[in-house]
C-alpha cells in the first residue's frame, strides 16, 4: 500500500510544482516579460496568466507606474564663470515594457546619467543671473533633450524640475548686499518723489489761495465801491432836496444841512482812536433844535405847516 501511494504522491507533488510554474498572478501597474530558452516572446499584463512549463520563463518586472529619480547634487560652472550647486528630480513612466527591459541595461542609471550630464550642459550655458532666474526655461530644456534621449528606450519623461540652485556663500553675501544696495535707491527715489509730488501740491495750493485772495479783494472793491457810488447817489438826491427847499425859502432846510455836519463832525471827535479827551458841546439845545428842524423839512415835503425852528448854532 506505502508503494502504491509513494508513486501517487511523487505526481502530485509534481502536478503542483507545474501547475505553480505555469500559473502566473501580474500585478496592476506591473509588466513581465516572458523568456522562451532566454529569447522575449511575450508581455504579461496585469492578472492571472498562464507560461509553458520548464520552457518559458519570467524574464523581467517592470513597474509601469511614474517614478521618481533624484538626480544627484552637482557643481556647474556658468557661463560668466561662477560655481552653483545643482540638483533636480526626474519623473519618468514606462510606456514599452520590451524596450526598456531589453534596449538598455540598468535603465535608472542610465536616465540618472543622463540628467546629470544635461544639467551641467543647459545650466553652463547660461550666465548666473539667469540661472537664478529662469529656472522654467531650463526645466524645459531638460525635459525636451532628456525625453529625446530615452525615447528609444522606451521610457516617457513627464517632467524634470530643479530643485535647488545654490551659489557660493560669498556670491550669495555680494547679492544680499546689491539688492539691499538696489531697494535702498528705489526708497530714496520714492522719498524725492514725495517730496517733489508734496512741493508741486503746496505750490498748487498757495497758487489757489493767491488767487481766490485777489478775486475777494476785487469783489471787496467793487462792492466798496458801489456802496460809495450808492452813497454819493443817496447825498446828491440829499442835496437836491435842500437845495429845492432852500430855493423856496425855507430855512429848516438850511438848518439841517448845518445840523448834520455838525453832528458827522462831532461824532468823528468822540469816535477817534487817537482823541483821549472827549469833546462835550457846550449847547445840547442845538442837537434838539437840529431834530426838531429834521422833523419841520419832512413835513414840509409832505405838504404839511412848518414851523420856524429855532438855529442850532448860536
Amino acid at each position: 500500500m506505502a508503494d502504491v501511494n509513494l508513486p501517487l504522491l511523487v505526481f502530485l507533488v509534481l502536478a503542483v510544482v507545474v501547475a505553480f510554474s505555469a500559473i502566473k498572478s501580474v500585478p496592476q501597474g506591473r509588466q513581465w516579460t516572458v523568456e522562451r530558452f532566454g529569447r522575449f516572446t511575450r508581455v504579461l499584463r496585469p492578472g492571472i496568466a498562464f507560461i509553458v512549463p520548464f520552457v518559458d520563463r519570467v524574464g523581467r518586472r517592470l513597474s509601469m507606474m511614474e517614478t521618481v529619480l533624484d538626480v544627484p547634487r552637482q557643481e556647474v560652472i556658468t557661463k560668466d564663470n561662477a560655481v552653483v550647486s545643482v540638483d533636480a528630480v526626474v519623473f519618468i513612466q514606462v510606456i514599452d515594457a520590451p524596450k526598456a527591459a531589453y534596449e538598455v541595461e540598468n535603465l535608472t542609471q542610465a536616465i540618472l546619467n543622463l540628467a546629470l550630464t544635461n544639467v551641467r550642459t543647459v545650466v553652463g550655458s547660461m550666465e548666473l543671473d539667469e540661472v537664478l532666474s529662469q529656472r522654467d526655461a531650463i526645466n524645459a530644456r531638460l525635459l525636451t533633450v532628456i525625453d529625446a534621449a530615452t525615447h528609444p528606450w522606451g521610457v516617457k519623461v513627464t517632467r524634470i524640475e530643479i530643485k535647488d540652485l545654490a551659489p557660493p556663500a560669498d556670491l550669495t553675501a555680494a547679492m544680499a548686499r546689491q539688492m539691499k544696495a538696489e531697494r535702498e535707491r528705489r526708497a530714496l527715489i520714492l522719498e524725492a518723489e514725495g517730496e517733489k509730488q508734496s512741493a508741486i501740491l503746496r505750490a498748487e495750493g498757495a497758487k489757489q489761495a493767491a488767487i481766490l485772495e485777489a478775486e475777494g479783494r476785487r469783489e471787496a472793491a467793487f462792492r466798496d465801491a458801489e456802496a460809495r457810488e450808492r452813497e454819493a447817489e443817496a447825498e446828491a438826491r440829499a442835496t437836491d432836496v435842500v437845495s429845492e427847499a432852500i430855493g423856496k425859502g425855507d430855512v429848516n432846510a438850511i438848518n439841517y444841512f448845518l445840523g448834520l455836519k455838525y453832528i458827522e463832525a462831532f461824532g468823528q471827535l468822540a469816535t477817534s482812536q487817537q482823541q483821549r479827551t472827549v469833546i462835550v458841546p457846550a449847547d445840547f439845545g442845538g442837537i434838539a433844535g437840529f431834530a426838531e428842524s429834521m422833523k419841520a423839512l419832512i413835513e414840509s415835503q409832505r405838504g404839511a405847516p412848518t414851523r420856524t425852528a429855532a438855529p442850532i448854532v448860536k
